[in-house]
């Protein structure tokens, strides 16, 4: 058959300096298929043949150049958490912290480790929060910052308390206070002990030797110091106030310790509140021999003894009304005059209609007391979206309740003791009745009694419970102390706007909750915690606290703890000065106070005894969005108000672990994952393999933890497997560059095969988008670059091009010694760029690296170190248009092995022709770079169709638009893929199929054995 020319085309001159493609950058290039998109997302090698020559090719296996390395391809069973184990003895994970403090840097990264509570053994969401900590903090450490991190703990309050006492049983009835607090803080030591050595297997990079605990008598001490910094600023007072209240933990709680129920039911009822004084309007409408009742719903019966008013909105639209059934007349807001009617299975007739204004001034009788007033007040708080539109208003048990009762010197007398019980002043009927059981049937019974109850309903709806007895809370007035958030707010919300936060949603939620909240309730009445430092007067209702009393107790408590609150007697707690001015040592007025202070504000005060430096700023505060009402909010709170800054720079919020199906994980559905079963393996191994921390590692990595994170058995696996393709192709590296020395073999960049210089441009790409994902905390997008990485680029095109050169050619080939450049530099970009993640499987590949005597850690080393060389404009598309052809080729020959066909391209004459021709020379080749990456026997470029073709053919077209310098020159050009099986036989020793018989060796082969 006769072959086309290979003209030099019209297109040379302007090729001239696009031949510098291959070197230094000298222009932008843009080449690719019209109507497809720049990048080939897909490389295809189907039909490529994938063998490799190997020990059983006869005599020659000698002189093939196979893998050596003794890194697994796998871990089984136990082999992985045992080599983990190793990792971390061999590589000094428990040295790493202390060497990068060490290092004269000048930058530091501050990442203030919100204390997890010690209450209990890790869980799954621990290891969600510390292994992103963990990421984050080797990324900064490699890139050359120095770690601040101190891993703290919670250890005082109510749920440790309380685990205490019910373990005890009767006799915790008979303990003191000192005795709790000993084995509270027992119990909180044992849980730390244990929640510290899981931190430490799962590979937290930290402080280990100077963990903070708010038990520790420094942190008391500077706790109570920040308490009366804000005591002396006027942001914290003692009141008496509403409060949520646990009757089953006998103290207040805050809004962050109540979990809501959604299906709580509560028992609400209709009431009449007989009008006794209208106004003067609505004195006006009303027939004055007819008894007219003022209409309420309440879901809480129980408060109506307490009851001092009822609220109206002045804004909106009322009516009276006549019930068809009774006759009985009924105010009630115009709007809810239907659903009312329903409700209580009756129809309304409207008699008139007035404005909520109207109402002022008016009075009404208590439903349950003779002569007692109560008054119609206009209030904000009163909707329409249930009820009656007229709110029924106990001071004592409700914020905005009190806030009315506060405007209008309103009584807020409570009734109900710490258990939640009527007191005495309720009178005989109700004394001693638990208020959310029988005191609600005796209320109840009262108010038929009394002709004023109307309808009893079921509701559910969704209520506060206590956070640890799992048991409903009510709002009961008590004396509390209060941190004075109106005065902070505003600073607050103003000092957010400069702080960033991940996701951005979360700053909007921070802000909401900040507004919704009235007050700060900091005082609980337990005895384990850190006390508030007053003393109450014996008979008045006085107290005392000032900065010589403080100072004394902050002293104290520095050298022996804050248990000198309950061990000491008064006297030894107060200073002489202040001491004589109260009565002396003998007839002293003065008692410590009983109350403790919130653990909020315990954890809240952390940034003050952690953070470094005088600026005491954290560079992030990473915690789950539970804390968007907790530590975050406490953290900021407590710094506002003592120093008008927040604590942190930074903060990222994450969500919570459920199972696999989206449920939340309890003991009761057998679905809760034991982080150390995932590493180490359960009873069964073949139910509960042991994955090791690693899988753990990559699998918080490659969720989307920024929403509710899911983990079960399938993603778990999804994991492992992920890491067992990226030991493949890290075993595929460190085999191939067994006999490479980079101080000498290396091949510099410009004299690389043009393939190679093309993965260094990709790995470049990938270094740039890693680091810069890491810089964003999205860690879940480094590994979907690392996975498109190393499957789609390396292992799928890369390696599969490469084999024969590697194995084939002469040892010291510049051609394979330009492969093993690339194969060191990505090798060496890979590692670093998942080793934030997977810290031993980092560590296990540098003990593996050839040609190094002593493997340094590869976190001793740094960060990735491309080359700004490595990035070529024009390089990516060119191969790429070469990728083109080649997809065609390897697309006609499904199942087929490529090495078994020879490849004619047609290219009409110009910049596509000199581009290709640049991968190879001659006309027709087996071993230039374009039949390389081909993966043919042979290919042959022309400029024009052969004249005579033989049947068994088979012929791909396609166009290609090449644009050059920004489109200064650009030209589309045609080609034709023509594929025909080849004539050669197949090598003994490389099995392409380039011999001229299938006993002796192909050209190259033979020159290579023959050199040897």
């Amino acid at each position: 058959m006769r072959w086309g020319l290979r003209p030099r085309g019209p297109g040379a001159a302007a090729l001239a300096s696009a031949r510098n493609l291959w070197g230094p950058p000298r222009l932008p290039c843009r080449l690719g298929w019209r109507g497809t998109t720049k990048r080939l997302l897909v490389r295809s090698v189907t039909g490529a043949s994938n063998q490799l020559p190997n020990s059983n090719s006869g005599k020659y296996r000698d002189t093939v150049l196979l893998p050596q390395t003794s890194f697994p391809m796998k871990l089984l069973g136990y082999q992985q958490p045992e080599t983990e184990l190793e990792i971390q003895q061999k590589c000094g994970f428990s040295e790493l912290y202390s060497w990068q403090r060490e290092r004269k840097v000048k930058t530091e990264f501050c990442l203030h480790d919100g204390p997890p509570y010690a209450n209990g053994d890790p869980h799954v969401g621990h290891a969600l929060n510390k292994i992103l900590k963990d990421i984050a903090n080797r990324y900064h450490m490699m890139s050359g910052s120095k770690i601040h991190f101190v891993p703290g703990w919670d250890c005082h309050g109510l749920p440790i308390e309380i685990k205490v006492l019910s373990e005890l049983g009767s006799k915790a009835q008979s303990l003191s206070a000192v005795e709790i607090r000993e084995k509270a803080r027992s119990f909180a030591k044992a849980a730390i002990e244990k929640q510290k050595s899981a931190f430490l297997r799962w590979g937290i990079m930290a402080d280990w030797n100077n963990c903070y605990h708010t038990f520790d008598a420094k942190y008391e001490a500077r706790q109570l110091r920040i308490f009366y910094q804000m005591y002396d600023k006027g942001l914290v007072y003692r009141s008496y106030k509403p409060v949520f209240w646990s009757p089953s933990s006998r103290t207040a709680l805050a809004e962050a310790e109540l979990q809501y129920n959604p299906e709580h039911v509560s028992r609400s009822v209709y009431v009449k509140f007989p009008l006794l004084k209208p106004s003067p309007k609505l004195a006006s409408l009303l027939d004055s021999s007819s008894p007219v009742n003022i209409l309420v719903w309440t879901t809480q019966p129980w408060t109506i003894p307490a009851n001092q008013a009822v609220c109206y909105m002045p804004e909106s639209k009322y009516a009276v009304v006549k019930c068809t059934n009774s006759g009985d007349l009924y105010i009630l807001a115009a709007d809810k005059v239907t659903s009312v009617a329903s409700a209580l299975e009756t129809t309304f007739e409207t008699v008139s209609t007035f404005s909520g204004v109207d109402l002022e001034d008016g009075t009404c009788s208590h439903p349950l007391i003779p002569n007692k007033v109560s008054p119609l007040l206009p209030a904000n708080h009163v909707t329409m979206a249930k009820g009656t539109g007229l709110v029924h208003t106990a001071p004592a048990h409700g914020m905005e309740d009190y806030s009315v009762a506060s405007q209008h010197s309103l009584p807020t007398d409570c009734l109900v003791d710490e258990d939640g019980i009527f007191t005495d002043v309720a009178g005989p009927e109700l004394q001693n009745k638990a208020v959310l059981e029988e005191g609600t049937d005796v209320v109840i019974k009262m108010l038929q009694t009394a002709k004023n109850f109307l309808k009893e309903e079921k509701v559910v709806h969704s209520y506060p419970y206590d956070w640890r007895t799992k048991k409903p809370v009510i709002i009961r007035a008590s004396k509390q102390w209060f941190v004075n958030i109106t005065d902070i707010k505003t600073t607050a919300k103003e000092l957010l706007k400069k702080v960033k936060f991940i996701p951005g949603s979360s700053l909007n939620a921070m802000v909401e909750m900040i507004d919704r909240r009235p007050y700060w309730c900091i005082s609980r009445q337990r005895v384990w915690g850190v006390p508030i430092p007053v003393f109450h007067h014996k008979t008045k209702d006085e107290y005392l606290i000032n900065s010589q009393t403080i100072e004394h107790i902050i002293k104290l408590v520095e050298q022996h703890g804050s248990d000198i609150w309950w061990t000491l007697p008064p006297e030894q707690l107060l200073p002489e000065a202040v001491l004589s001015q109260v009565g002396g040592p003998d007839s002293i007025e003065y008692v410590p106070g009983q109350d403790i202070l919130d653990i909020w504000f315990d954890s809240g005060t952390s940034w003050s005894y952690v953070l470094p430096g005088t600026d005491q700023r954290a560079d992030l505060y990473l915690e789950g969005k539970d804390q968007i009402g907790g530590w975050f909010q406490s953290s900021l709170l407590t710094s506002v108000a003592a120093r008008k800054k927040p604590p942190f720079k930074t903060v990222i919020v994450h969500g919570f672990t459920l199972g696999e199906k989206g449920e939340k994980m309890s003991k009761s559905l057998g679905n809760v994952i034991n982080p150390d079963v995932v590493i180490n393996g359960g009873q069964d191994p073949n139910k509960e393999p042991p994955y090791g921390a690693d899988v753990l590692r990559w699998w918080v990595a490659e969720s989307n933890v920024f929403t509710e994170v899911t983990i079960g058995p399938s993603a778990l696996n999804a994991a492992r497997d992920d890491i067992n393709k990226l030991r493949n192709t890290l075993r595929f590296l460190l085999g191939n560059v067994a006999d490479f020395n980079p101080e000498m073999d290396s091949v510099p960049v410009k004299n690389m095969y043009v393939i190679d210089q093309y993965m260094l441009h990709l790995l470049q790409d990938l270094a740039n988008k890693v680091t810069e994902s890491y810089r964003q905390y999205d860690f879940g997008k480094v590994v979907r670059l690392l996975r498109a990485f190393y499957t789609r680029e390396l292992s799928n095109f890369y390696f599969s091009i490469i084999k024969d050169r590697l194995y084939c050619e002469n040892e010291n080939d510049p051609k394979r010694r330009s492969c093993q450049t690339a194969l060191v530099e990505i090798l060496d970009v890979v590692v670093r760029s998942f080793a934030p993640i997977l810290p031993h499987l980092a560590e296990e590949v540098f003990q593996h690296m050839p040609h190094v005597k002593e493997p340094r850690s590869v976190f001793r080393t740094g960060w990735i170190s491309g080359s700004s060389i490595w990035k070529k404009p024009g390089l990516e598309e060119a191969v790429e248009s070469a990728c083109a052809m080649r997809d065609s080729f390897l697309g006609s020959i499904p199942g087929k092995n490529a090495a078994e066909y020879k490849v004619i391209i047609v290219i009409e004459p110009g910049l596509l022709f000199e581009i290709i021709e640049m991968l190879q020379a001659e006309e027709t080749s087996s071993t230039s770079q374009l039949a390389e990456l081909m993966m043919a026997s042979e290919t042959t470029l022309l400029a024009q169709e052969p004249r005579e073709m033989t049947a068994d053919v088979i012929e791909l077209k396609g166009t290609f638009l090449i644009n050059l310098k920004g489109g200064d020159i650009c030209e589309e050009s045609s080609y034709k893929v023509i594929v025909m099986p080849t004539t050669k036989e197949k090598c003994p020793r490389c099995w392409k199929y380039t011999a001229e018989s299938s006993d002796t060796l192909c050209p190259r082969c033979a020159e290579v054995v023959n050199g040897k």
